[in-house]
């Protein structure tokens, strides 16, 4: 029989946080062995929980959960986020700009599909959040990566991202607090970028899941307060600064100056009625959610979990003979790299696999994240300080196994 072709589109579409080495992972436990997973940013997998008051609120209100809700998601929801917009400096936004979704991720699927037409371009960072990406390509655009060095503090260059634009440029995305790299972007650097989106006429496109997920000094400074008029679609959610990555409710603000974006906001509309509603049960979590007292706190000021997995990444990093880091100031990540002094050739899919497959730690390589030649790789700081601790023993012993096979004649020295 005629096997079935899947399509096209799916050529130059990858997103292996979840892809060929977490496959093999699943095969190793079910051989029996203990796998540590490092590979995905799900709390509620390393013993976080969604704070108790947001639980109670979806169990009072599961009858009326039954039926579809408004597409755009629930007013009392939307109302919330549209205040905390507001209050962070969000020019013109109100309940009607403000879209639910089942996480972010469907809702940058529908914000390209609303934008481009085939051909157009996305401005992309590099390394980015791999689904930006697909998300871009499924839609008929093309990716342009402006990139974000580990010598630069992991933080773009405004003159290379002006210098990609073409006539064909329809959007500038930024990602912060940064997935994978964990940098903050300070507000001098956020309004050349907007100086430039106004210069090109083109739309902003702001994921800011981890917004509350600092550390030390960091602060976040919103994309939308930026940018004034220019309109910008500014993305946040439950899943990480709440710990509730299964309830799966995200959501997009629509902020800047109504008459540029009427158009776009009722393609928004269409598109979210098309596949009828968000999750109706678990967005009754958005109200108290964003009105109580934030609880992430707890975990990111020093002695906190989060914190303390962070402290424990750099005084891994700071012992080994093989690795350098940029201390993330936000999200739930670290991406190291591996020093050009020890490798001058370093295939970071290589050693993810050897990783696995010799001291059972699955990391996620950080030509993942679209970064070419890449010698990083991104772990989560979820896990137990403890067991982030004992992982970087296991990534010395790989790295040391791997520099004596690249020079065999060097044993002793990095014995």
């Amino acid at each position: 029989m005629t096997s079935i072709t899947p399509s096209a589109h799916l050529a130059d579409v990858r997103y292996e946080i979840r892809g060929a080495l977490t496959r093999r992972a699943r095969e190793l436990e079910a051989a029996g062995l203990d796998i540590i997973k490092l590979n995905i940013g799900n709390p509620g997998r390393y013993g976080f929980e969604a704070p108790a008051h947001l639980r109670e609120a979806i169990a009072g209100h599961l009858h009326e959960s039954e039926a579809y809700g408004h597409e755009q998601g629930l007013e009392l929801a939307r109302e919330a986020i549209a205040a905390q917009q507001r209050a962070r400096g969000a020019r013109g936004v109100d309940a009607d700009r403000i879209f639910i979704g089942n996480g972010v991720s469907e809702l940058i699927d529908l914000s390209l599909r609303a934008l481009l037409q085939p051909g157009d371009e996305v401005l992309l960072p590099s390394p980015d959040y791999p689904l930006w990406s697909a998300a871009t390509i499924l839609n008929g655009g093309q990716p342009r990566y402006y990139h974000c060095l580990a010598r630069h503090d992991h933080l773009p260059d405004p003159d290379e991202v002006e210098a990609l634009i073409t006539p064909r440029t329809r959007a500038l995305v930024l990602i912060n607090p940064n997935n994978p790299t964990g940098a903050v972007y300070p507000r001098a650097l956020l309004e050349r970028l907007v100086a430039i989106a106004a210069r090109h006429r083109l739309l902003l496109l702001a994921d800011e899941i981890y917004d509350e997920i600092l550390y030390d000094d960091a602060s976040f400074q919103p994309l939308a307060d930026v940018a004034g008029e220019l309109p910008c679609l500014s993305f946040g959610g439950l899943s990480k600064v709440h710990r509730a990555c299964g309830y799966r409710v995200g959501w997009m603000s629509l902020s800047g100056d109504h008459t540029r974006s009427a158009a776009y906001r009722d393609a928004l509309q269409l598109l979210a009625a098309l596949r009828l509603c968000a999750n109706v049960t678990a967005q009754w979590a958005v109200l108290p959610a964003l009105q109580d007292a934030p609880t992430i706190g707890a975990l990111t000021a020093a002695g906190g979990r989060l914190h303390e997995a962070r402290r424990v990444v750099q005084q891994g990093v700071a012992a080994s003979r093989y690795l350098e880091l940029v201390v993330p100031e936000g999200a739930l990540y670290a991406f190291p790299q591996v020093r050009a002094d020890r490798f001058p050739t370093f295939d970071d899919e290589a050693f993810a696999l050897r990783l696995l497959e010799e001291e059972s730690v699955l990391v996620v390589p950080g030509s993942s994240f679209n970064v070419p030649r890449s010698r990083h790789f991104r772990l989560t700081l979820l896990p137990p300080p403890a067991q982030l601790r004992e992982v970087f023993v296991r990534i010395e012993r790989v790295l040391t196994r791997m520099a004596r096979e690249q020079s065999p004649h060097s044993a002793v020295a990095v014995a």
